[in-house]
């Protein structure tokens, strides 16, 4: 009886550990791939034609208790006011990018439970090249595997 109580005591633990590392941090592969999704996922609200299912798929990507800043413009966003502010700019028709435009990661610097990150807009171009535009700086937080934090910081 002791003997499998025990055996079933280690079997829990051994689960238990799985869980919390499960929500172990995102490491800079995680950071760089969820940064990548962000930024696809905003380029594809931004273009014309844009849908609310593209902008609950960007939206959809972070973490309940997410933070949006923006140093120079003051804003301040949660996860609803952000969507609100999603869903206003589209109903105005605001999104009419052309679908050859592109934000890209240019460099990062991976740090605990958060990346700085330099992004431009640019352009896809005939040749195959991108034009980019002037380069952009964001720190990008993390929480359960998830987007947290979003400072522009431009």
């Amino acid at each position: 009886m002791k003997t499998t109580r025990t055996i079933m005591a280690s079997a829990f633990l051994s689960l238990l550990s799985v869980g919390v590392m499960a929500k172990a941090d995102c490491t800079a592969d995680c950071q760089l791939s969820k940064v990548n999704q962000y930024f696809d996922a905003l380029d594809t609200v931004s273009y014309k034609g844009s849908t609310v299912a593209d902008i609950d798929a960007l939206i959809g990507l972070m973490h309940d208790e997410v933070k949006y800043e923006h140093v120079e413009y003051l804003a301040n966003f949660d996860k609803p006011a952000w969507r609100r502010a999603f869903l206003r700019n589209h109903e105005s028709g605001r999104y009419d990018s052309a679908t050859n435009r592109e934000i890209r990661v240019l460099r990062t610097i991976p740090g605990k439970n958060h990346v700085a990150v330099e992004y431009a807009y640019g352009f896809n171009q005939a040749d195959g090249s991108w034009q980019r535009q002037e380069p952009r700086l964001a720190v990008f937080g993390f929480k359960e595997g998830k987007i947290s934090l979003i400072r522009e910081l431009w």
